[in-house]
């Protein structure tokens, strides 16, 4: 993905989720994906999807059953 559309990417979600500390960061090995950290902790993938000229975008969150552990 491109430096602009991460920085739009970017606030955007920290704006949606009101976490000012969320970074959208370049996946250097594909670039169709992003990495999304909290605190600099890896929260979730972000996917690019682009079907008949119209371009999505897929955010993956793993929320592992020990994470839950005190909630």
């Amino acid at each position: 993905m491109k430096k602009d559309e991460l920085a739009r990417l970017q606030a955007y979600l920290r704006k949606t989720f009101g976490a000012s500390t969320l970074e959208v960061r370049p996946q250097p090995k594909k670039d169709d994906m992003a990495e999304v950290f909290i605190n600099n902790e890896f929260v979730a993938a972000l996917y690019r999807e682009v079907d008949e000229g119209e371009t999505s975008y897929q955010l993956q969150m793993a929320i592992l059953d020990m994470d839950l552990e005190g909630v």
